[in-house]
């Protein structure tokens, strides 16, 4: 079943000008509900700049987006909000969690723009806590915890809403090779195991090794769009 369909989606700085700067141009692609995708390319390929459009965190200069079914075009920006914070969740490489506030009560954080009882929040942050293994840490406050933990947080908050698809941008980016290598199997077993679309940001070949599929960008535009087989996580073989 199609999640999220693209078609000569582009973000175009300055257009008309001398300066004009496309940072995407023209992007076709189609994503199925349960992949899992990494997108990869050098530094300025427009990686970030494609994932702010999937999100909705961004609007496109031109082309068209449909998720779950319905364009973008049909969406106020309040909609976007709303869809953003219902159906997406998103894991970012800074983590981006308040100091001085509990894993739990960081996890909740996405509740506060929901119409969900508050009396149910406790319970749902609790089971995306346990969601990454990290039951055991719920009073903590971020400098109590690792890196590679700080992360699993930020997946639990991404989890809360109970979202189609998770958008992570360069998750492992700030992680040593462990720590990374626990988040990705966090964000494959949530794939595996619960069928979550996972679409992960990452100039790392061995974090895009964890994907099914793997599109490359080049200027803006898709060079490559591959099937992964033979799938080795944390090495890639084709």
């Amino acid at each position: 079943m199609s999640l999220i369909e693209a078609r000569k989606l582009s973000k175009v700085y300055n257009e008309g000008t001398t300066a004009e700067v496309r940072a995407l141009w023209e992007v076709d692609v189609t994503i199925n509900a349960g992949e899992f995708i990494s997108i990869m390319g050098p530094s300025g390929s427009g990686k970030s700049t494609l994932l702010h459009m999937l999100g909705f965190l961004d609007r496109p200069t031109r082309g068209t987006y449909h998720f779950d079914g319905k364009s973008m075009n049909d969406y106020s920006s309040d909609g976007l909000a709303h869809v953003r914070n219902k159906k997406m969740g998103f894991v970012f490489q800074s983590f981006n969690l308040l100091s001085r506030t509990s894993v739990l009560d960081n996890v909740k954080l996405p509740l506060l723009y929901s119409s969900i009882p508050v009396s149910e929040w406790d319970e749902m942050a609790k089971k995306a806590i346990a969601m990454v293994d990290l039951s055991d840490r719920e009073g903590h406050e971020p400098s109590e915890l690792s890196g590679g933990e700080k992360q699993r947080v930020a997946i639990a908050r991404a989890l809360v809403n109970n979202p189609e698809v998770i958008f992570a941008d360069e998750p492992t980016g700030n992680l040593d090779s462990v720590s990374g290598g626990i988040i990705m199997d966090t964000l494959d077993k949530l794939n595996t195991e619960q069928g979550k679309t996972i679409i992960v940001i990452t100039h790392e070949t061995s974090t895009a090794s964890y994907a099914k599929r793997i599109i490359r960008l080049l200027d803006g535009s898709i060079d490559k769009d591959e099937q992964v087989t033979n799938r080795t996580r944390g090495q890639l073989t084709k």
